[in-house]
């Protein structure tokens, strides 16, 4: 996809992390700094983006029959397979099924000249990201955990698919680090504290930022207002506008394999 500067997969291996609500997040948040951004909900089996985004019932128009074009909400081209199956319909497929809806979704949605596509993962390192990873040409991984031993265990096995894969990792997400008390103004590490940064350090991996728990969070997903375009609180924004910074800076320093005339060549001769 030559009009699609960077693929950016987000992960984490394990489901009920918040992932989802980190991508749309940051999604919006490289928006917000100029960017033309795209975001595929590559969780077949539970998609969430409809929601988060308040476009529920939305269905993607084809210009041709064979094509989807996007659907736009705040800014942002979308993808998903809840745009297109019924409401609550379960989703039960098999892996090869699961795959081609992948690739359906990626390669024959038309998207537009983008900067970033952001992919939403679905938890587990399976046929989707295997999928993805071959077919896909990501640019790079971000990885994200909350800071329980439990949920790292699976951190690592994406973080190990990744590097067998060859794919640059960014860094990790450290989501629901901590809560700030309203009475005293303290954080406090309900999840645990230190984990994700002995990780980062023993696994040689960025740590990125760290995303404290907080009500509206959950509110702007669940109502379709995203905390980056709707927040009171500040301190939100912030920690998800520096994270987005540090993946942009990242990957502008990642390089790019550049094909030869030769090797088109001989690509046409084979």
């Amino acid at each position: 996809m030559p009009n699609i500067q960077n693929i950016l997969a987000i992960a984490s291996g394990k489901g009920g992390v918040g992932k989802s609500t980190v991508s749309v997040n940051l999604a919006l948040s490289l928006k917000e700094q100029g960017l033309k951004v795209g975001l595929l909900d590559a969780d077949i089996y539970g998609p969430s983006i409809p929601l988060m985004l308040g476009t529920v019932g939305q269905k993607p128009s084809t210009p041709d029959n064979k094509t989807f074009n996007p659907i736009v909400a705040l800014g942002i081209e979308l993808m998903s397979i809840g745009y297109i199956v019924l409401k609550d319909e379960a989703t039960i497929w098999r892996g090869p099924m699961m795959s081609k809806a992948i690739e359906q979704l990626l390669f024959q949605t038309n998207w537009s000249d983008l900067d970033y596509l952001i992919i939403d993962l679905p938890p587990g390192t399976g046929d989707a990201q295997l999928t993805l990873s071959q077919k896909a040409g990501l640019t790079a991984a971000v990885l994200v955990s909350t800071p329980q031993q439990v949920s790292l265990i699976d951190v690592k096995k994406s973080l190990e698919a990744f590097r067998k894969l060859s794919i640059p990792l960014i860094g990790l997400v450290e989501n629901m680090s901590y809560f700030i008390c309203d009475e005293c103004g303290s954080k406090h590490h309900v999840l645990g504290s230190n984990n994700i940064e002995k990780f980062s350090i023993d696994n040689d991996i960025s740590l990125l930022g760290q995303i404290p728990m907080h009500p509206r969070l959950s509110e702007g997903s669940d109502n379709g207002q995203p905390v980056i375009i709707n927040s009171e609180d500040r301190l939100l924004t912030k920690v998800y506008q520096e994270i987005a910074s540090k993946i942009d800076y990242e990957v502008r320093k990642i390089e790019k394999p550049k094909k030869s005339l030769e090797d088109i060549a001989v690509k046409t001769e084979n």
